[in-house]
This record gives C-alpha cells, structure tokens and sequence, in this order.
C-alpha cells in the first residue's frame, strides 16, 4: 500500500490492523532480515506528502516525521535546531542517513536513537494522526516512557519544536571509531529567556534521563547577565552530578551490609556520562 495523504495512511493501518507503517526502514528491515518481526502488510509512506519538509509556526518549527537524517544535516537546518543536525551527522554510516527518517527514530524508540536525548531536551511534542481525521499532541517524553502509547491506525505526523534560538549541543561515545550505536550520549540545550539548562542522557536506560535537579543546580550559578560564565569546578561537578543521577550507587542491601559497588562496566559507563555532560555544557556556555 502506497498512500499519498497522512489521512490515506491512517485509512490503510486502520483497514488492515496488522499492517506495519514503512519509511526509511533502516530498523525494521534489520528485524525483518533477522526473522524477528513477519508483518502481515506494509505502508508505505514514502509517498506521503508534507512529511518530509518543515515549517516555522507559532515559535515553532514544525518537522515532519519523514524528515531524513541526511536532510537534517544542512546547513539551513543546522542553523534552526543545531543538537539535532549534530545527532544526525552522528546517525550511522551514509546509507542510514540517507533513509533513516526522524519519525521512525521516535516511533522504534530504540535505547540508542540518538535524536531521542535531543527531542527530550528540547521538550519536543508529537502531533498524531488518527482514524476519522482526529489529532492529538503528546509530549515526545510521553511516548518514550510508555505513559501514552500510539493507538491502532495512529501515525505521528509532525514533530514540534520549540526554537529557542540558543547554545545545543549532542555528543555520544561509541564501541568503535566512526558513527555506530551509542553507548551513552548525551544533549545539552540552554535556554536563556527562562535562564534554564535542559539536560538529557541517551542509550544507558531505555528512554533518554533527564537530570532535573543538576539542571537546576547549574541553571543558579550561571551568570546569565554576563558571559554565560560557571565558578570553577562547576562544569567537572555537572558533568559527576549528572553522571550519578542516570547511573546511582545501588542499594546498601544489596550489597550485604558493604559498601555498595558498581561493576566495572557501570563505572566506565558513569564515567562516560560525566565526560560527554561537562564537555556539552562546556561547548554549549562557549
């Protein structure tokens, strides 16, 4: 099925409940190849128009969800929303870029998407369609934590993004040199009208973390009246407080009455984090 429309979309999934929606297909063609998933039917989307471009509105920039990695890397886009041009860059290898499209990244809600973090951080909402032409808007945290879940026949259609014309920065840490699947990443977003700091940390649990109270915390001690300037030590004190936030010490009783210890893994892990966190506000207060 080829639908033209979001609506024609929403039609063909509701008429044939098994069927699976189908953009990029970077992930879903990987569990088809691996005999994990045998969709009954496919939807094509690659037809649908207004969902690969974007829109300023109210504010905001409206992406569709067929916006592709590689489109998201321009410089034109770049200048709008500059932690998610740099997650794109980061994606995967050409190919993937090419096709892997960021409403599939939202949808599959894979641990190390790397748009995730960024959406998360810039608080990004999710527009829906759904059977009989209704709509409905969803903060991206929402679907990602599993508190409000896609309904049958329900397509996201657009991604909405506040434009906060500030700092944004992602980095990540992989297995191996070149783009590959994160092991820990991390967005940074400052917001100067509210004098706020948005953290959000990728691929260590299942959805991004967000730090609420080390986003206060370094939010109070910015000068926001000068040069974005932090005491010292406070960037190496984010970058830990972050760090022990996504990845805490476990329960005393765990460990029999010891002093609790993290495994070695762990360990690098919250290093990793401290690391990616105070070089990404570092880059951010630049």
């Amino acid at each position: 099925m080829l639908p033209t429309t979001l609506d024609e979309a929403v039609s063909a999934l509701t008429a044939v409940p098994a069927a699976v929606p189908v953009a990029g297909g970077t992930d879903l063609m990987a569990d088809v190849n691996a005999g994990q998933l045998r969709p009954a039917a496919l939807v094509g989307l690659g037809r649908v128009g207004g969902i690969r471009g974007w829109e300023y509105q109210d504010g905001h920039a409206v992406l569709g969800a067929g916006l592709t990695h590689a489109r998201m890397c321009r410089p034109d886009f770049a200048a709008l929303i500059p932690g998610l041009a740099a997650a794109a860059r980061v994606a995967g290898p050409p190919q993937v870029r090419n096709a892997g499209t960021l409403g599939g990244n939202v949808v599959t809600g894979a641990p190390t998407g790397d748009a995730l973090p960024v959406l998360a951080a810039l608080e990004a909402a999710l527009s829906i369609a759904g059977p009989g032409g209704a709509h409905r808007e969803v903060p991206v945290s929402h679907l990602l934590a599993g508190v409000e879940m896609l309904q049958p026949g329900e397509l996201v259609g657009h991604v909405r993004v506040p434009l906060l014309h500030a700092p944004q920065t992602f980095l990540k840490a992989t297995g191996r040199t070149g783009p590959g699947r994160a092991l820990a990443s991390v967005a940074v977003v400052l917001d100067p009208v509210r004098r706020g700091v948005r953290c959000a940390v990728g691929a260590v649990a299942p959805m991004p973390l967000r730090p609420l109270e080390a986003e206060r915390w370094i939010a109070s001690l910015i000068d926001w009246e000068g040069g974005r300037g932090l005491p010292e030590g406070a960037l190496t004190a984010f970058g830990e407080y972050v760090a022990m936030a996504c990845i805490p010490d476990p329960p005393a009783e765990e460990a029999g009455g010891e002093p609790p210890v993290l495994p070695p893994a762990a360990l690098h892990l919250r290093r990793t984090v401290a690391t990616l966190s105070r070089r990404g506000l570092g880059r951010a207060l630049a």
